[in-house]
């Protein structure tokens, strides 16, 4: 992904933290083939966890292949009528995450530990009171699911959120944003306070 020096994400613990928030990724192998799927990030390890359908073929062609991952967060249409100087033209801000790594298929032991991290992400009390998922209907259905593991060995993250702007035409992209009031304005400008970017 081409990241200027102006849009890199600035600090480790953030782009980890990205990482974390939208791990519902897209999976691309060699051949171009793609799958979106949900996947967990196991930053000691440096690695991503996550797993197909047995029904996608996706998963028979990745086996010790470099494997691109993207990780889309929050973006947002920007118009020229937000900055405080003219002229200048319609743009869109986002951020964005590549990572590229190794991949290799889980065996059934690992891919059902693999599942029980993720429902402890997402719905830890799915674990602590299983009779909504239960041991054995969980253990029935991981058979058609095939588990996998991505060994991270390049992370690429880019914040385009007008950071290079200035004060002022970053103070009217934020108040631009708060006046969409739609769930992607907001969610772009909740991004830009939690990682300082943007703000005037």
């Amino acid at each position: 992904m081409y990241v200027p020096e102006k849009w890199k994400m600035p600090e480790l613990a953030d782009i980890h933290q990205f990482i974390h928030k939208y791990s519902f990724v897209t999976l691309v192998s060699p051949s171009l083939q793609a799958t979106r799927l949900p996947v967990l990030f196991d930053s000691e390890s440096n690695c991503l966890i996550g797993h197909f359908a047995r029904t996608n073929p996706h998963w028979r062609e990745i086996e010790a292949q470099e494997c691109l991952v993207i990780i889309d967060g929050p973006h947002a249409y920007i118009s020229p009528t937000w900055y405080q100087q003219a002229p200048n033209v319609p743009t869109w801000n986002y951020a964005s995450v590549h990572i590229k790594g190794r991949a290799s298929l889980l065996t059934e032991k690992e891919n059902l530990e693999g599942l029980n991290r993720l429902i402890a992400k997402y719905e830890p009390s799915l674990l602590n009171k299983r009779t909504t998922v239960t041991a054995e209907h969980q253990q029935k259905l991981s058979k058609g699911i095939v588990g996998f593991k991505i060994d991270i060995h390049n992370i690429d993250a880019k914040a385009k959120l007008g950071q290079h702007r200035t004060s002022d035409d970053q103070l009217g992209v934020v108040d631009g944003l708060k006046m969409q009031n739609s769930p992607d304005s907001q969610a772009l400008l909740s991004l830009m306070h939690s990682l300082k970017l943007g703000l005037g």
